[in-house]
């Protein structure tokens, strides 16, 4: 399996794609791993009669992602940070915020800036959408809030443990803030929003900057180097690749239920990050090492032990991963990575 090829077949599911025609979509966030990935499905539609616009700030970065599409009449790039209100003439009728820094590098060191960036965009994104026929508002959330949790699958409607006086809960309560946020806009002002809960999530296109441990995992084996993992490798979580994603996340965008929640993963993707690490390891013939963590990295780090999700409020909806096992989908992963590295 390839990268690309797995993105046409999302790009051709059998979905109510009539709902997008003649419409504006804004996908903020545009240039991360999920982002990315769902302006590159919607951009490879064949027919699709609508404009996406790539939201970021950083405009080097996004022509470099998204230069398969340069000329591309339908794709435009929309420099913008969500801490900012939006300030432009354009009707975005479908909004898709994908803009939160997933880094834990940044749970440690900005998390004030991580507050902001989730509280605040969601305002500013609604707020203009209230005044420009906004049709539907997707939030990208996590599967972060549920915290911790009593060992079962998690369920839409669980709520698990969040310690609120640690700076690492930064990421987690304000998903779970910007989450009530959209839910509350729903409320009192009739908006339509959906939301998304992505497990932990994997694919190529990472940056240098990424230090989410796939991303330092596969970084290892591309550089020709062992495997470095900073803990012991316990923590046992649902992982999904960002084409089953941003599969999923079209459906709960084109099908989902107004002011409804829906849970991402692959529950044959359950592993330790051990299991994933020794994953990485055999696919790069390399090997695993055990190395201590620095405070710097041990701030950042999740420290739930079991983060296991149900998906089928998801499938209600006709959601199916794509073919292939995780070890398939990472080594075509590291293929598209490597890939990217030479050019």
């Amino acid at each position: 399996m390839a990268y690309k090829d797995d993105l046409m077949k999302v790009a051709s599911l059998d979905l109510p794609w009539e709902k997008l025609e003649g419409c504006n979509i804004l996908v903020t966030g545009a240039t991360g791993l999920i982002g990315s990935c769902l302006v590159e499905a919607l951009l490879s539609r064949k027919g699709g009669h609508y404009q996406v616009y790539a939201s970021g700030r950083n405009e080097e970065r996004a022509k470099r992602r998204f230069s398969d599409f340069k000329n591309c009449s339908n794709f435009h790039f929309f420099r913008y940070d969500v801490t900012e209100p939006l300030q432009s003439d354009i009707e975005f009728h479908y909004i898709i915020d994908a803009a939160s820094n997933a880094s834990p590098n940044f749970f440690a060191t900005k998390p004030v800036e991580v507050i902001k960036s989730n509280i605040e965009g969601v305002c500013h994104l609604l707020d203009y959408g209230m005044g420009h026929n906004l049709k539907r508002f997707l939030y990208i959330s996590t599967g972060e809030v549920y915290g911790e949790g009593d060992g079962r699958a998690f369920t839409e409607d669980y709520s698990g443990y969040v310690d609120c006086t640690k700076p690492r809960s930064c990421y987690p309560s304000s998903k779970r803030a910007s989450e009530t946020l959209c839910a509350s806009y729903s409320s009192e002002y009739g908006l339509d929003v959906v939301i998304a809960r992505p497990s932990h999530t994997y694919g190529p296109y990472f940056t240098e900057s990424d230090n989410r441990v796939y991303a330092q995992f596969i970084r290892n084996v591309l550089n020709g180097d062992d495997i470095i993992m900073k803990s012991t490798g316990s923590q046992f979580r649902s992982w999904c690749y960002v084409v089953d994603c941003v599969s999923a996340l079209l459906h709960v965008l084109l099908k989902g239920k107004n002011g409804e929640a829906y849970n991402i993963a692959d529950q044959s993707s359950n592993i330790s990050i051990k299991d994933l690490a020794e994953m990485i390891a055999h696919i790069g013939d390399k090997k695993v090492v055990i190395q201590l963590p620095d405070e710097v990295e041990k701030a950042g780090y999740n420290v739930v032990k079991k983060s296991v999700f149900s998906t089928s409020k998801l499938e209600f909806l006709g959601w199916t991963l794509l073919e292939g096992n995780m070890s398939q989908k990472m080594r075509a992963t590291i293929d598209e990575q490597k890939a990217a590295n030479l050019h």
